[in-house]
């Protein structure tokens, strides 16, 4: 693990290999571990970065003060680019990681030589509504009926609200607990959530990115998450998609040689 200041923060990142650089950023309850699985067939042609975004795991934060919102993250993730000196590059983003790589992508398409958006998560404003039936909660209602579970001091309630409401009922049980660890390390960034003003995504924005862009999804993934997979792809030009067999949102995880043959397979 290495540590780089960014804007007044202390970033704890991975780096391994070499070449072009990938960097990748981690969603919601999550932090630099959670690219394990794919980590090696990844690092063999490039210099992979994996930060923990701020107040995430090895920070242990308690969910009270300032700095944590999109607008911050996706600030850090800029300037730990300007900072790396190798722009562009290859920038992947996985469930809010994918939030705030779009974002990246959207205010400093220079910085990127490609964009990876693994079911990129937030709501979608009415200009990308499409006909169909309505999630029962938003993503934002998710994170605050979660929230209020862990602020009572209720984590594993919490996280079973937020992941089985991502990857369907007995998603939490289903998951190692090695996992589940990771997700408990990082539980109180879900407070900071409630208030983190994660716009939602535009048409507009959507048909502004002209980076190279590439979604991937689970084949088994559903509401919400399973809607933008659907629905931002036709608005991004050129963009591909490709959809993982037999996993849900965990991608990565649940199927790691497909996950990191998807990746490289697009970056080449």
């Amino acid at each position: 693990m290495k540590q780089i200041r960014i804007n007044g923060y202390d970033m704890a990142y991975l780096e391994l290999g070499q070449g072009p650089v990938l960097v990748m950023i981690h969603g919601s309850l999550g932090d630099f571990r959670i690219w394990g699985p794919v980590l090696g067939p990844l690092m063999r042609g490039h210099r992979v970065i994996a930060p923990s975004l701020r107040h995430f795991f090895p920070a242990y934060w308690d969910g009270v003060g300032p700095g944590f919102t999109i607008a911050q993250h996706v600030e850090d993730v800029i300037a730990l680019i300007e900072a790396l000196g190798a722009a562009p590059i290859d920038l992947l983003g996985h469930s809010r990681g994918g939030h705030i790589a779009f974002r990246v992508a959207q205010q400093r398409p220079d910085l990127l030589h490609s964009l990876i958006l693994a079911e990129p998560g937030g709501d979608m404003d009415a200009s990308l509504a499409e006909p169909g039936p309505v999630p029962a909660l938003s993503q934002t209602a998710r994170f605050a009926a979660a929230a209020e579970k862990i602020a009572a001091g209720d984590i594993e309630g919490g996280m079973t609200v937020f992941l089985d409401g991502i990857e369907g009922p007995g998603a939490w049980a289903r998951h190692p607990e090695a996992r589940r660890q990771q997700m408990r390390d990082n539980a109180r960034t879900l407070l900071g959530q409630i208030n983190e003003n994660r716009p939602p995504f535009t048409r507009a924005e959507a048909e502004a990115i002209r980076t190279p862009t590439l979604f991937i999804g689970g084949e088994k993934t559903g509401g919400l998450l399973r809607v933008n997979m659907e629905t931002l792809p036709k608005h991004v030009r050129g963009a591909k998609v490709t959809m993982i067999p037999g996993a849900t949102h965990a991608m990565y995880e649940q199927n790691p040689v497909a996950f990191a043959r998807a990746v490289l397979d697009f970056l080449e």
